[in-house]
């Protein structure tokens, strides 16, 4: 009889768990793509314009890292470039351009991985200085951009 009673008791909860869970998750869903596309499009705005206006900490490591074009030069334009992607973000007709935009910019971030060793590992290959950090958190922007990539068909 005790018995019975608690195991009643344990459904019950587990039904509003279930109920609770659900709603989470519908949220989540409902919510989790419009989230993501504007905190990598802040993402890209922010550092862009950081790079725009020549106070990026990124700066000195763009211009190690290029050598073809000056940095004087090279750096603002990527700045702007990167305020276009985010841009291109927020508005749901230039997404597939934004999409395509950053994926042109991003291999050119992991540069100094291989380029500059000494400027972005304190001991090769695992453990990373603070720049080195700051690029291959890129990684999480190339699975962000994948999932905001593989939904414009769907919006």
């Amino acid at each position: 009889m005790v018995e019975t009673a608690v195991s009643e008791r344990v459904r019950r909860y587990r039904r509003r768990f279930d109920e609770l869970d659900a709603t989470i998750a519908a949220q989540m869903d409902r919510w989790g793509m419009p989230v993501l596309r504007v905190a990598v499009a802040v993402v890209f705005i922010w550092f862009g314009g950081l790079k725009v206006f020549g106070v990026s900490p990124a700066a000195d490591l763009v211009a190690a890292t290029v050598y073809v074009v000056p940095p004087s030069l090279f750096v603002p334009v990527l700045g702007v470039w990167e305020v276009f992607i985010g841009l291109c973000l927020l508005y749901r007709p230039l997404i597939r351009l934004g999409i395509f935009l950053l994926f042109l910019q991003l291999p050119g971030t992991f540069l100094p991985l291989v380029l500059l060793p000494e400027v972005v590992y304190v001991a090769f290959p695992y453990a990373l200085t603070v720049e080195g950090q700051y690029i291959v958190k890129n990684l999480v922007i190339i699975g962000a951009a994948l999932v905001i990539g593989g939904t414009v068909r769907n919006e």
